[in-house]
């Protein structure tokens, strides 16, 4: 399978433009395109970086990396998923960097989503849906979210975000209306960010393969 990450990976490259600051995710397909990204570094004005994990990789390879507050709206993103549904909605979070990556998605014009071929699902939620939560609220949050959604949410113990969070993942969902769960569970007070991209899904899926295959 980490042969169709990396065929995923440098397949997203042609999407980066001359002069670009380009929006990086994390995770492992990311890495492989981060390593492609360096062997063109010369030909981008940086990155912004989701965590401090892609944060390293891009400084390793020479590539500056740039704060969103400084950059202004962005181009492209790039970033992977757990899973992607028949409509280019994903569940993110699986690194725990899923707030982040939120909020660099918002802000770019084309989000490019790379996947293995294992990460396409006809329905969103066989893997556990990852909700990022204020430390306090983390019991108030998982009670809401059984009322809410029937799910099981099991708090990732040991796992605290670049933010500082703690993780909720939802167990036993099958999320036929993404848009609105993601909705939904937005509002619950304690919850930071949602694990769902549905409002704004990928516009470009590359599927890892020989040849990778553009959704």
């Amino acid at each position: 399978m980490s042969e169709a990450k990396r065929l995923a990976g440098e397949k997203a490259i042609e999407y980066v433009e001359d002069g670009m600051i380009v929006g990086v995710g994390t995770g492992s397909t990311v890495a492989f395109f981060i390593d492609a990204l360096g062997r063109i570094k010369h030909r981008i004005a940086g990155a912004v970086s989701s965590s401090e994990q892609s944060t390293a990789r891009l400084k390793q390879h020479g590539i500056e990396v740039l704060d969103l507050n400084n950059t202004g709206p962005l181009s492209l993103y790039v970033d992977g998923a757990d899973e992607c549904d028949p409509h280019k909605r994903l569940i993110k979070g699986g690194g725990a960097a899923l707030t982040r990556e939120k909020i660099i998605a918002e802000a770019s014009d084309k989000f490019v989503c790379i996947v293995d071929p294992s990460k396409l699902v006809p329905v969103l939620g066989k893997f556990p849906l990852p909700v990022e939560v204020i430390p306090m609220a983390r019991s108030l949050v998982a009670r809401e979210i059984v009322k809410l959604t029937g799910g099981q949410p099991v708090w990732r113990d040991g796992v605290v975000t670049d933010n500082g969070n703690v993780v909720l993942d939802v167990h036993n969902l099958s999320i036929v209306d993404p848009v609105a769960m993601e909705r939904d569970l937005n509002q619950i007070p304690g919850v930071v960010s949602v694990g769902l991209f549905a409002r704004r899904p990928a516009d470009v899926v590359i599927v890892g393969g020989e040849p990778p295959k553009v959704l």
